[in-house]
């Protein structure tokens, strides 16, 4: 069996209060390491609230987004595995838009016969 391991970088937009929007779902042969998930707040006056799951667990519950900053919401490597999905939701007036970025570390099993 041969592992892969490929750094990446993921990025998302929403302009809408959204609930339980997948964000990355590993097959069943990876495992995602997430170093960072840094959310921005694009608006100079709303102030909506993320919330991040890992399938039901909150990694994060309605984190307030002050206007116009961007905050990191993990201070430790959270695993993804396969089969789980790692979700957001937003919810007040986010309407002038809010970014999720993920750095990650994608460990892919490939399996050789």
């Amino acid at each position: 069996m041969a592992v892969i391991n490929i750094y990446d970088f993921y990025g998302k937009s929403t302009t809408s209060a959204d609930s339980n929007i997948a964000l990355l779902s590993p097959a069943a042969n990876e495992t995602y390491i997430i170093k960072s998930i840094r959310v921005t707040n694009k608006s100079g006056s709303n102030t909506p609230t993320i919330s991040i799951t890992n399938n039901a667990f909150f990694i994060t519950h309605t984190q307030q987004l002050t206007a116009n900053t961007s905050v990191e919401l993990i201070s430790l490597p959270v695993v993804v595995v396969g089969g789980t999905v790692l979700k957001y939701s937003t919810a007040g007036t986010v309407s002038d838009g809010v970014d999720i970025a993920i750095s990650y570390l994608n460990i892919n099993k490939e399996v050789t016969t």
